[in-house]
C-alpha cells in the first residue's frame, strides 16, 4: 500500500486527466487513455525492475490522438500488436501499438489489415499524426553562452 511513485502525465501536448489505463502482461508497457482523446505509451519495465534506483525512469515513447473526445477504456492485444480504444462518442477504434498507426474502426465494411501499412490514414475527426518521443542523447554537447547577447537599443 506504499506509493511507489507519483508521475504527472507530461506529453507534447498540455497535461489533462487520464481516463483509461491498461498495461501488457508483463508490465513493461503502460497505455493511458486522456480526456481530450489521446493515447500515451510509457515504457515503465525498468522502472519495476529496482525500485531503489532513482535513475530508472518511466518513459514516455508515443502519443497519438485517437478520438476528438474522452477515451473511456482500452485495451492491448499483446499477440497481434493492436490497441483498442473506446470514446464517449460511440466509436472503438483500432491502432498499432507500436506506433499509433490507424487501422480502421469497429463497424466499418472493410476487414482490418494487420499487416504493414502502405499509407499512413487518419480518421475524420482527428488531424495530427503520432508523435513519437524520443531520448535526448546523453552526450549532448552544451550550447555556448552568446558572445553577443542581445541588448535593447531604444534608438533603433
Amino acid at each position: 500500500g506504499k506509493l511507489l511513485k507519483e508521475i504527472v502525465p507530461f506529453s507534447k501536448y498540455p497535461s489533462v486527466s487520464l481516463t483509461a489505463l491498461c498495461t501488457d502482461i508483463s508490465t513493461k508497457i503502460l497505455l493511458a487513455g486522456s480526456k481530450e482523446g489521446y493515447i500515451m505509451r510509457w515504457s515503465i519495465g525498468s522502472f519495476f525492475e529496482d525500485l531503489q534506483n532513482s535513475k530508472n525512469q518511466i518513459k514516455e515513447e508515443l502519443c497519438w490522438r485517437a478520438h476528438s473526445t474522452k477515451v473511456v477504456d482500452l485495451f492491448h492485444e499483446e499477440e497481434k500488436n493492436v490497441v483498442a480504444t473506446a470514446s464517449i462518442d460511440g466509436s472503438v477504434r483500432l491502432w498499432h501499438a507500436t506506433n499509433g498507426y490507424y487501422l480502421g474502426y469497429f463497424g466499418q465494411p472493410r476487414k482490418f489489415e494487420l499487416s504493414e501499412i502502405s499509407e499512413l490514414i487518419l480518421p475524420c475527426d482527428i488531424n495530427k499524426f503520432p508523435t513519437i518521443i524520443k531520448e535526448e542523447s546523453k552526450y549532448m554537447e552544451k550550447k555556448k553562452k552568446s558572445e553577443y547577447p542581445l541588448i535593447l537599443d531604444r534608438e533603433k
